[in-house]
Parts: C-alpha cells; sequence; structure tokens
C-alpha cells in the first residue's frame, strides 16, 4: 500500500469518514478505540540531542471526566513502536509496552478513586495500571529483553482527587536500561486542525476554518527517549542517522461470556500509523482495515491504492471546489515524501529518477544499508542527525526548517498545512502555493508544549476552552529558504560546525548543500546555528 502521501491533508480524499490524523480512521478501530493508534511523533530530543523522543497516542477524544471507568490502555495488548534502519521495511527493533490493570474496586463502589491520592501507590487509588517495556531484535519474539517496568500515570480525575496530577505524572517516568526513560498514560491531545473540512472542503469556499475542534480532548500517550545509538545500524547514528519508525497494536480475539471478555488464541495487528493523514485520506473505505493489518514492507504491492498515490484524489478535488489546478500525474514527488524518504537515489514505483534531488531522510543513505535491499513503504522516517533548530518553523522542510515534516515530526508541526502545500505540488516547484498558503487557520496547539520530556501538555479536566489557535499565523516566504546544516559527528550532538556536504564522499556526512527541492532554482542558504533548550519547568 504505497500509501503516504500527499493526500496527508485533511481533505478526505476518498469516500468514508474520518476524523483527526488517525482518529477513528477505519471501521474496526472506530469501533475499538483502546487499540486505534492515533499520532505518531519522532524527534531529536531539543533538551537531550544525544538522544531521539517517540511519541506514540492511543484512544481518540477522550473526554474530560469520563467516568466512572476513564481510559485505560486494553489489558494484554501489544502497544509496540517499530524501528527500520536499513530500509527493508522489516522492524530491525520493536519498542514493546504489555499492560495489566489491577482493580481493587469489586463490589465495593463504584469510584476510580475514593480520596485524594497524592503518589502512584496512594491506597485511595482504587483503578491501576503496570506495564512491560521489552525490546524485540529483528522480531525475535521469543527473545524478547525487558528493559524497564513501571505504572501507568492514571487518568486525571480532577483536583479534589488528584490536587497535584503534575507530580503524580512525573513520578510514573522509569529509566530504560541502555539509556532513557519512558512514560505512558494520559495527556492532552497535541494535534491540532480544523475538523470541518467534511463540510465540502471548509464551507466550500473557507468560512469554515480557525477553529481548533480537537481542543479540549484528551489521548492516552506511550513515549520513548532513547540514545540515537540504540537505533542506528551498527549502533553508529553518524554513519547511519536515518531510521524509519511505526506505531502498531496487536491483540487476541475476545471470547465474551456474561460480565466477562477472555483473550485467546494468536496476537493479530489490528492497528498501524506512520505519517500522519494517510490512512484516512489515501486508503479507500474498503481497505482501511486491511491496511491496518499488515506490514510496511506489503505496502508498495497493493495496487488500488499504489495509484491513488500516483493520481492522487485530493489535488482534484481542490481544483474542482477551489479552482486550484492539480500537478500533473504521476506523482513521484509524493512517494518520495512519505513511501522512500527524500534522497537523490531514491528508488521510485516506476524506476525513474527521483524528482526531489536532495539527501534528506532516506535509509538509502545510511552507508551500513544495503541498497538493493530496500523496500518502498509507508514510514515516519527521521534523520537523526539533523539538530534541533533554535526558532522551529511550524511548516517544517517547506518553511526552510529541515527538522520539521516530513522529516521526522514535531509535536508544534502544522502537518495538515504541509500536507496541502505537499499534495499542491510545493516539493515540485520549490515555492509555497499562495492561494492555500492560509491552510486552516489553526496553526498550533491551544496549550503551549514543555521544553523536557515527555514534552506534552497534561491531560485536560474540563472542555471550557476556546478551541481557537492561540499562536499568530506564521506567514510562509514565496519561496524557500533553506538552512545549510553543520557536518561531521559534532552536528548530531547540535553543535555548531562549518558547513560542508553530509552525504558526500565522508562518513557522518548527511544532506549534500542543503535540500534543493527540484525545481525550486538557487535557493538562499543560511547557517543553522548551536541550540539547547533550558530544562525549565514545563507548563501548567
Amino acid at each position: 500500500m504505497a500509501v503516504g502521501l500527499a493526500t496527508g491533508s485533511a481533505f478526505a480524499a476518498g469516500a468514508g469518514p474520518a476524523a483527526a490524523s488517525s482518529h477513528r480512521e477505519a471501521p474496526l478501530t472506530a469501533s475499538d478505540p483502546k487499540i486505534d493508534n492515533t499520532d505518531l511523533y519522532a524527534f531529536v530530543s531539543p533538551d537531550k540531542t544525544d538522544t531521539v523522543t517517540v511519541i506514540a497516542n492511543w484512544i481518540p477524544f477522550e473526554e474530560p471526566n469520563g467516568g466512572p471507568n476513564f481510559y485505560p490502555f486494553q489489558d494484554g495488548a501489544h502497544y509496540d513502536i517499530n524501528i527500520d534502519n536499513d530500509g527493508d521495511a522489516v522492524a530491525d527493533l520493536t519498542y514493546r509496552w504489555t499492560f495489566t490493570t489491577h482493580d481493587s474496586r469489586g463490589t465495593n463502589t463504584f469510584l476510580y478513586a475514593n480520596g485524594p491520592v497524592t503518589s502512584l501507590d496512594d491506597e485511595n487509588l482504587l483503578f491501576k495500571q503496570t506495564y512491560t517495556l521489552q525490546k524485540i531484535v529483528d522480531g525475535d519474539d521469543a527473545n524478547a529483553t525487558t528493559i524497564a517496568s513501571g505504572q501507568a500515570a492514571p487518568s486525571d480525575i480532577g483536583e479534589a482527587t488528584m490536587p497535584d496530577y503534575r507530580k503524580l505524572r512525573d513520578s510514573s517516568f522509569q529509566t530504560v536500561t541502555g539509556g532513557g526513560q519512558t512514560f505512558a498514560g494520559q495527556a492532552d491531545d497535541p494535534f491540532f486542525l480544523d475538523l470541518r473540512v467534511f463540510d465540502l472542503l471548509y464551507g466550500g469556499n473557507l468560512k469554515e476554518v480557525g477553529t481548533d475542534t480537537l481542543a479540549g480532548y484528551n489521548v492516552n500517550s506511550i513515549a520513548l527517549q532513547i540514545p540515537k545509538s540504540e537505533l542506528a545500524i551498527g549502533q553508529d547514528a553518524t554513519k547511519n542517522p536515518v531510521v524509519g519508525i511505526w506505531s502498531s497494536t496487536e491483540k487476541q480475539t475476545l471470547t465474551l461470556t456474561p460480565g466477562k471478555a477472555d483473550p485467546t488464541g494468536d496476537y493479530v495487528q489490528v492497528s498501524r500509523l506512520g505519517n500522519p493523514l494517510v490512512n484516512e485520506v489515501v486508503v479507500p473505505t474498503g481497505l482501511k482495515d486491511a491496511f491496518n493489518s499488515i506490514p510496511p514492507a506489503t505496502d508498495h504491492t497493493v495496487s488500488a491504492v499504489v495509484d491513488k498515490v500516483l493520481d492522487p484524489e485530493l489535488p482534484q478535488l481542490i481544483q474542482s471546489i477551489y479552482k486550484v489546478k492539480a500537478p500533473a500525474a504521476p506523482r513521484n514527488d509524493l512517494v518520495e515524501i512519505y513511501l522512500t524518504g527524500i534522497a537523490k537515489k531514491a528508488p521510485t514505483l516506476d524506476s525513474s529518477t527521483a524528482p526531489i534531488q536532495a539527501d534528506l531522510n532516506s535509509q538509502v543513505l545510511n552507508q551500513d544499508a544495503d541498497a538493493t535491499h530496500f523496500v518502498p513503504s509507508e514510514m515516519l522516517r527521521l534523520n537523526m542527525g539533523v539538530a534541533p533548530t533554535k526558532k522551529p518553523n511550524r511548516l517544517g522542510v517547506i518553511g526552510g526548517d529541515l527538522q520539521g515534516f516530513p522529516n521526522g515530526r514535531r509535536l508544534a508541526d502544522d502537518v495538515l498545512d504541509i500536507s496541502l502545500q505537499a499534495v499542491e505540488g510545493a516539493a515540485q516547484s520549490g515555492k509555497i502555493v499562495s492561494a492555500l498558503k492560509a491552510g486552516d487557520k489553526v496553526n498550533a496547539n491551544e496549550k503551549r508544549f514543555g521544553s523536557i520530556f515527555p514534552y506534552l501538555r497534561p491531560p485536560n479536566t474540563s472542555m471550557n476552552v476556546s478551541g481557537k489557535a492561540k499562536a499568530a499565523a506564521l506567514q510562509p516566504a514565496s519561496a524557500l529558504t533553506l538552512p545549510n546544516i553543520p557536518s561531521g559527528p559534532s552536528a548530531a550532538a547540535g553543535s555548531e560546525s562549518s558547513s560542508g556536504p553530509w552525504f558526500g564522499g565522508g562518513a557522518g556526512a548527511v544532506i549534500a548543500g542543503g535540500l534543493l527541492l527540484a525545481g525550486a532554482g538557487v535557493l538562499t542558504l543560511t547557517r543553522t546555528r548551536r541550540f539547547r533548550l533550558r530544562p525549565s519547568a514545563q507548563p501548567a
């Protein structure tokens, strides 16, 4: 299922209900929210630049005060974060969280907690979940290694029951064997957009924009901060800085008896997520559940979806409503962005030359990867050698910020507006499509993100939010101005260095002369300087 694509915009590319990013995107996940992946983020940690942070979210549209049971993870399900570092579309590493419920309410009470909860082991907390985190190498489940165990942060009931939820949440962080830390629990949904897209693309005249319709909702999050060396081929993130990442969920069949649901049989993959807004707006409704069940290595073999990638419906829909001319097919630029990663020698589905002639985030750039075994597949790809930017641009790469989406995904990346520009050909022309540069006018989450792990906002306890994006719009330039990235091992750690080629002749090279998008002409190159966030207190 060559899927990624461009239609990664929130505009509906075909029939079938879709919500935000990957919220309730397929019939089966819509009826089973505990296993529904909603969003995936991966970025070089801004305050610990020798690490990568991966955040995967589940359970969409959690309303605050959803008692009495609130929002636990699925008991016994496999919540996985998968890493492919050599480009064969098979997981070289899998990090697996498995949860166990401890419910002491019995027949005594309906309460989640029967008094103020001041610690995770407080006897007033009647419902708890513990987890184990395992590391699986090359799919060998039988030899999985436990690298962390702990207790998930509970759902936030409110101030009377949990007077200091931030302290309660932070006490749940666990150290990971080999370096790093992990968190599991509830959080404010970090994704932001206006979902009124389904009313003839924002009302047919863009009058229905500007409201963050996810404001006030929560999700269940799993966060992992891990050293770059743990993810790279041969543990060498200088020679092999690019990784592909996707999250997935596996569960067993449930045998139902009165008052009970017992898991039985083999584990089956039921949900999957790499790039945002893929399954909703690219995959036809009849294939959505199938896409959730297959591994990335199968993607390029599903012709019904490959055709939608090479000639997507969304640009035609925009053309018919907003009279913006659709780029000509076949859209190999979208294949490169979503299915192969961006590289001069990235393979295409029709054996043509990669249209975006730049080296950014394809595994073919790893010096120890065998390019002959590369398989086009939908996953989020991150170049760990691109240091965090001092002033991140919400439009990521098309805004001149090489650390943003589609090179990984940061919490503040405006993936709807980025994807809209991509589907309308910004990567081909090297210019922002001015007719649609305002996007949905939701440019930021309604509350700012934290500056230290896990960077997520604590969960909302009230729906009393305006829904309006707080940040002012960042107006993109009419032409792209892209930074020149420092070279050498120090660049991966975020330090200043002289400019030079990344993937030219030398080891540790990554981006040759900056990202020169096809057709962009000569672009202005600027210096990216060293930056490190202070580990200041997170927002209240």
